[in-house]
């Protein structure tokens, strides 16, 4: 056994060996087995470190690219053989080889193992297993810096696609929810002290324009992902004449880097995500915050439902909003994400270093997190009850009817700011009598201004005040009306472009972009003309 610290041998049956080769090719013989089994261990002279094994592998975070890793390998493999860089039954060979890989993972047969170090190590020893050494033609004139770059850019272009599916999904619960309650009136808020009243709609369309630029960050995000990265090899390119631009096309990328140093080391477009997702985490933790207060005793304007909600381990009467408050506290870890990577990335010299294999547990902790939460947002709001009564009780003890008390007197020419000073004082006077506004007559009006009509006490009801605001984005009826319908709009028209472009509802596969045109059209490294034939 070999001292602390120091590296354990390995033997030659060593499952991360893969298809041992000599220089020229063909098997090595026994004896002249390399120190280091490794797929880039012929230059060194000892075994890695099993520590060190255990401390670089990554396979237990990027073994979710394994179907983007199988796929890019089968379009890199076609474009060999379509280029004579590899006989054209060799590359078919390997494809239908990759596909036996995928079929044999998915039934359970063949299993990933964590001394292979990574994802791309593991379908390429699988593929050894069963086309045998062919298999270490796979990676010619390519490297894992390119490889692991196209599997993140294809992953991410599905998974936006799914997140902007979830995003339309709960604007649509928010739209559903302001058309059944269109006329509830509720107290709206400053400094969560009671202000306005406005139409509750009209509150819950607020997060539906929130939600909206969140679809146009992440969408335009996605469109970032439309670059393609193979062909720049480790950093410099190959000297292989590959056809880069047919892999891109199979793969459904809009064009490929044009500079291959940038292409192993950007990971702009993993920060665009995390930005993006970073700000959708904030208006979800604040739509959750409102759902909480609204379900307390205090305010008491809707009611969870129970499929929801928890309970208490010791308080019987208890109904916990734990939902909307664990989605609030996740926020977090979606920051902490994106901070997690500008770390890693501020001080990186071009072009790959090993630090980029932290790009992935933050970017797939922050998208699990936002694939859970929206589905669950979306959930709450088509199933809570409305409180109307609760909501409208709340408007008669306030003072909400000021502003448009002073907006009268602005109306008959008084100065804003001494029309402001006159109703304050009527406030004043109605707090220290214990009256509300809409116990004033017009003598008690007039006892602070002349200029009063009897037209005046018809502006302090709720509904008077809500009705009064009907310019364009305000929160009359009227103007809540053509806000839904707007609303409604932008819904047909994301659904028939996410029906193009295979995203139809949260969770399904999709391989177009979303958004407006691909980054690059029509320059050099654009991509023209529609999927390429898979044959090799």
């Amino acid at each position: 056994m070999p001292a602390a610290g120091e590296p354990t041998p390995r033997t030659d049956a060593d499952p991360a060996a893969g298809p041992a080769a000599s220089p020229g090719g063909g098997p090595q013989s026994a004896g002249a087995a390399q120190a280091n089994p490794k797929p880039w261990g012929g230059r060194f002279t000892a075994a890695t470190d099993r520590a060190v094994e255990a401390f670089t592998a990554s396979i237990d975070v990027d073994r979710r690219l394994l179907e983007v890793d199988i796929r890019a390998s089968q379009a890199h493999a076609r474009m060999l053989g379509a280029c004579g860089v590899l006989p054209p039954e060799e590359a078919r060979t390997l494809v239908e080889g990759l596909e036996e890989v995928r079929r044999r993972l998915q039934s359970g047969e063949f299993e990933l193992d964590p001394a292979l170090e990574d994802v791309h190590m593991n379908v390429e020893h699988l593929l050894g297993r069963v086309v045998g050494p062919l298999a270490g033609k796979l990676h010619t004139g390519r490297s894992r810096n390119d490889q692991v770059a196209t599997d993140m850019h294809l992953y991410m272009k599905e998974a936006l696609g799914r997140l902007i599916a979830a995003v339309r999904d709960l604007q649509r619960a928010l739209v559903e929810k302001a058309e059944a309650h269109l006329d509830v009136i509720m107290p709206g808020y400053t400094h969560l002290q009671r202000a306005q009243p406005v139409l509750f709609a009209h509150h819950l369309l607020a997060y539906f324009w929130m939600l909206e630029r969140d679809a146009g960050r992440l969408a335009d995000a996605r469109r970032r992902t439309g670059w393609c990265p193979l062909g720049a090899a480790a950093l410099a390119g190959t000297g292989f004449p590959l056809d880069r631009e047919r892999v891109a096309r199979e793969l459904g990328f809009a064009r490929v880097y044009p500079n291959s140093m940038d292409a192993v080391s950007d990971r702009d477009y993993l920060l665009e995500f995390l930005a993006a997702g970073s700000i959708l985490a904030m208006h979800l933790s604040r739509l959750c915050e409102e759902l909480v207060l609204w379900s307390s005793e205090e305010f008491g304007f809707i009611e969870l439902a129970d499929t929801y909600c928890t309970g208490s381990s010791i308080m019987p009467q208890k109904k916990n909003p734990d939902v909307a408050e664990l989605v609030r506290s996740k926020t977090g870890r979606v920051y902490g994400a994106l901070f997690s990577l500008l770390t890693v990335m501020k001080g990186l010299p071009l072009t790959y270093n090993r630090d980029l294999q932290e790009d992935k547990p933050g970017v797939f902790d922050a998208l699990d997190t936002l694939e859970a939460a929206l589905p669950l947002c979306a959930g709450m709001i088509r199933t809570m009850r409305v409180r109307a009564d609760r909501m409208e009780a709340a408007l008669e003890r306030d003072f909400s009817a000021a502003t448009d008390l002073a907006d009268y007197l602005v109306e008959r020419g008084v100065p804003f700011r001494e029309a402001h000073r006159i109703v304050g004082e009527l406030v004043l006077h109605c707090i220290r009598a214990g009256r509300r506004l809409q116990d004033l007559t017009l003598d008690d009006l007039r006892s602070h201004s002349p200029l009063f009509g009897p037209e005046a006490l018809g502006r302090l009801s709720p509904r008077a005040v809500v009705e009064a605001r009907k310019l364009y984005g305000g929160t009359a009826r009227q103007a809540v009306e053509r806000q839904l319908a707007e609303a409604r709009a932008i819904l047909a028209a994301a659904a028939e472009q996410a029906a193009g472009d295979g995203f139809t509802r949260p969770g399904s596969p999709g391989q177009g972009l979303a958004g407006g045109g691909s980054p690059g059209e029509g320059s050099p490294g654009a991509v023209a003309g529609g999927q390429a034939s898979p044959a090799p």
